[in-house]
């Protein structure tokens, strides 16, 4: 694959051939790995106008989701209306700004159409999930054109979910294909590979599966589904941001990182970002290159918001999602 510009000031990452020897002898220190995730909160205190920047930047970088078996049209269309405003006015006023978006709309393929009518004009683009979206457990072909059908009804970003049984007895050759056929059915169309962490049952291999992913051509590797027991956590966003760091310096390619699943607060919100700028420094702070996959959290966003404008908190039902 040729690299093609970047409408974000990077080429884009075209993978690499297959190569074992880049991640087959990495050790994860899990013990290491936890305390430095939970030394994060201490590192950096954020109060008062630092935390509101904060806030709002987490807000630029959400994709704000919707994966519901009842989801409608009309549902659809709420959730996108809140992507194009976030925060009600009263708080943009306080706050001094003019707009704030959320860094896309996430939505099944069937309703990808319905997400894009309810987005024009407003630069906020549309993601879906697909390739069988949780468990991914259908024939290939199945998955790659379903990845087709969200792009031909307007989807700019497709989120994939990986076989885990692949990692699970270690075969990388035929995980490699796999994603390398689901970034070609992607086509201009930014792929993030959803690695459900909490079923590959080691740090090993969550870094082996990260490496694999962005060889494979990966635009961002994400943690989770969402629907696993055990979403995204700390040490696994540490250890899939050091694959990111290490296949950065191999190949020069910027991959964006994606925690999604089990982050409800706007401190949740804030140890990301936290661990996104001491792991991988500012530019890992905008949407381009991270996202937060935690529509629930907005709400507290929100309300955290609106108590540094008013001094007060508001009830949670003042700021509804939907």
């Amino acid at each position: 694959m040729m690299a093609t510009p970047s409408p974000h000031g990077f080429a884009r990452n075209v993978g690499v051939p297959l190569a074992p020897d880049w991640f087959e002898q990495v050790a994860v220190n899990t013990p290491a790995a936890e305390r430095r995730a939970e030394s994060l909160a201490g590192r950096r205190s954020l109060k008062k106008e630092w935390q509101a920047a904060w806030l709002v930047n987490a807000i630029r970088c959400m994709d704000l989701t919707t994966l519901a078996g009842d989801d409608t049209d009309d549902r659809v269309a709420r959730l996108c209306a809140k992507a194009r405003s976030p925060l009600a006015p009263h708080i943009l006023v306080g706050l001094g700004l003019g707009s704030v978006q959320t860094g896309a709309v996430c939505v099944y393929p069937t309703l990808v159409a319905a997400a894009v009518r309810a987005l024009a004009g407003s630069g906020v683009p549309v993601a879906s999930v697909a390739t069988g979206f949780p468990a991914g457990l259908m024939p290939l072909d199945l998955r790659l054109a379903e990845i087709r059908y969200a792009v031909d009804q307007g989807a700019a970003e497709i989120d994939i979910v990986i076989s885990r049984a692949l990692v699970l007895r270690g075969d990388w050759a035929a995980l490699y294909d796999e994603i390398a056929a689901m970034r070609a059915a992607c086509g201009a169309a930014h792929m993030k590979a959803i690695l459900a962490t909490g079923d590959l049952a080691t740090l090993r291999n969550v870094y082996k599966a990260s490496m694999v992913a962005m060889q494979a051509g990966a635009d961002f590797i994400k943690t989770s589904t969402g629907k696993e027991a055990v979403n995204a956590t700390l040490p696994v966003s540490l250890v899939m941001l050091r694959a990111l760091r290490d296949y950065g310096t191999r190949t020069g390619f910027k991959v964006g990182f994606k925690p999604a699943g089990g982050m409800k607060t706007a401190k949740d919100a804030l140890a990301w970002q936290v661990l996104m700028r001491e792991e991988l420094g500012r530019d890992w702070l905008s949407p381009d290159l991270f996202r937060l996959g935690a529509s629930s959290m907005l709400g507290d966003i929100e309300r955290q918001l609106e108590h540094f404008v008013t001094g007060r908190y508001a009830s949670s039902t003042r700021h509804a999602l939907a």
